[in-house]
């Protein structure tokens, strides 16, 4: 059983894959693959495992139901050996396994990508063939999951990206930073005739829309200043031809996991070795990841869509989207794996459904989620709040087959703690309902940060902390620090007064005290970490 088009299409070997449980495409893959290399509807930026396990998924389905008669294009503009050495070798098929709760796994062979090509302006026939697909009156929408780094042109010090500034200079030809290429390919759109398209980041971030069109329009206005571009290009992009739609995304697809590939190798699928990219990316021929899914996006598609809504996305307005997008990012499920990332790393626990048998974090993120976020929350209509945490807490991060770490979830915690912890403490600000003195366990939160930042474990071992762009300017701060320091406000001021970390200057918020007592306790010593947890979470006697 070998993941390719011979392996999957042949009759003899499509019935040893059903006798083994697969669910295999329902459709002539190469009439499809035909169809969306002449007239493509959809490409997607971004060639790893969410896209395969999600928007790749979502195409099958349609095709598998006669409602899309076109698949996806991917694209890949930061790792291009994840094309060269995972989807060539396999016709661009690959398997996607559903981990459920209940302990049952669901396997499907995935055959909705027709082309895979990497993001490379240096690779002319590459490069020219994505400027054809933007050229293509046919195009719809070009969706993304580049990570919200992947729309950044400046350093942490406010600085052009070196890359991007000499993109800035250089013009639409041959652009090396990946927003330069995306708009490049936009501009080939510009040029054959100012067609229609919705460039529609899916990335877990906040207001992504407007991230990828903040990016995309400065490149239009720096190469219209530098008369590297028609000057009807900066316009383009900012008319209704070109949409920038919000969109909240939301599925837990951790990397490719060895029990799920000794599984698969025990069914008699062949050639299942993972590959590790000289960037470090870790890709299979196989996905594996949870089976509760969210998509919900604003609904501006200029030259029409595919009907993604008998896929189970959901399509709405841009304020209910915002909506949907806060109630998720900064209540109902990103803090509370922060929550869990962070202590979990400090506790040493290597699976985020591990933690949820420590009661003392199952309470942590039980009181953030219900007790501090909910009264700030504003119900979206499409989804419940109280419904979406409950199937988190009780469901999703409950999973013990699901191989999520908190060391994952821990990456880049410095871009994150503004949006899932301090626009709840702006909320409370605001609310003459509330006090912010009430918020008693996302300081507790902070402080675990702030603690993590030492990288010394709870059993005073020192860890590596997962990867984050202000680790070289926050580490260097926090090393002054050893177990059992109690004079710490000086050194951790610095950073609990900046408001581009917390969304709040801590102090002027009024919680840097409480913040800064928890430290102290957290820093005690070895053991303190679980003494703090006890002392705040375990349950009082009547």
């Amino acid at each position: 059983m070998k993941i390719n088009l011979q392996g999957v299409t042949a009759n003899a070997n499509r019935k040893k894959w059903a006798e083994k449980g697969y669910t295999l495409p329902q459709y002539d893959i190469a009439q499809v693959m035909k169809a969306t290399k002449e007239n493509p509807l959809w490409i997607h930026f971004g060639a790893g495992n969410l896209f395969r396990a999600f928007h790749a998924v979502i195409a099958q389905n349609l095709l598998n139901a006669g409602k899309l008669d076109r698949g996806i294009l991917v694209a890949e503009g930061f790792d291009y050996e994840i094309i060269e050495k995972m989807y060539a070798p396999h016709d661009n098929l690959g398997i996607a396994v559903t981990l459920k709760a209940d302990g049952t796994i669901a396997k499907e062979v995935v055959g909705s990508i027709a082309q895979a090509l990497p993001l490379d302006s240096a690779d002319k026939l590459a490069f020219a063939r994505l400027k054809g697909v933007f050229a293509n009156d046919s195009l719809q929408m070009a969706t993304f999951t580049i990570t919200e780094k992947g729309y950044s042109l400046t350093n942490a010090k406010g600085e052009l990206l070196s890359d991007v500034a000499e993109d800035f200079a250089a013009g639409p030809e041959q652009p090396v930073s990946y927003m330069g290429k995306v708009t490049a390919l936009l501009y080939a759109r510009y040029c054959a005739g100012k067609k229609p398209l919705a460039m529609v980041s899916t990335d877990n971030c906040s207001h992504n829309g407007d991230k990828l069109y903040a990016a995309v329009s400065a490149f239009a206005a720096a190469w219209a200043e530098n008369k590297k571009a028609d000057a009807g290009f900066q316009q383009y992009i900012e008319s209704e031809k070109v949409s920038f739609p919000w969109s909240m995304i939301d599925k837990i697809t951790p990397r490719p996991d060895a029990s799920v590939e000794k599984i698969l190798q025990e069914d008699g699928v062949q050639e299942l070795e993972p590959v590790i990219t000289s960037k470090n990316t870790y890709v299979a021929p196989f996905v594996n990841a949870e089976e509760t899914e969210y998509l919900v996006i604003e609904d501006d598609f200029p030259n029409g869509r595919p009907r993604l809504e008998e896929g189970g996305v959901l399509f709405t307005d841009r304020a209910t989207v915002d909506k949907v997008e806060k109630m998720k990012v900064c209540t109902c499920l990103n803090p509370l794996h922060t929550c869990l990332a962070v202590f979990g790393c400090l506790l040493g626990y290597q699976k985020i459904s591990d933690e949820m048998q420590d009661q003392e974090l199952v309470r942590l993120v039980e009181q953030v989620g219900y007790q501090e976020g909910l009264p700030v929350v504003v119900n979206p209509g499409i989804l419940n709040p109280k419904e979406f945490i409950d199937t988190v807490l009780k469901i999703r991060v409950t999973n013990p087959f699901m191989p999520d770490t908190p060391q994952r979830i821990a990456t880049d915690t410095s871009q994150k703690l503004a949006i899932r912890f301090g626009e709840t403490i702006k909320a409370y600000q605001a609310d003459e309902n509330l006090k912010v003195d009430d918020l008693q366990m996302i300081p507790l939160v902070l402080a675990g940060w702030l603690r993590y930042l030492m990288a010394v474990d709870d059993s005073g071992e020192a860890f590596e902390p997962s990867s984050d762009p202000l680790l070289e300017t926050l580490r260097p701060q926090m090393a002054k620090l050893k177990l059992g320091d109690t004079q710490v406000e000086d050194i951790i001021k610095p950073i609990m007064e900046n408001d581009s970390i917390f969304g709040v200057n801590l102090y002027e918020a009024g919680i840097a005290d409480r913040v800064c007592g928890y430290f102290v306790e957290l820093n005690a010593g070895a053991g303190a970490v679980r003494r703090t947890l006890k002392k705040y979470l375990t349950p009082k006697t009547p």
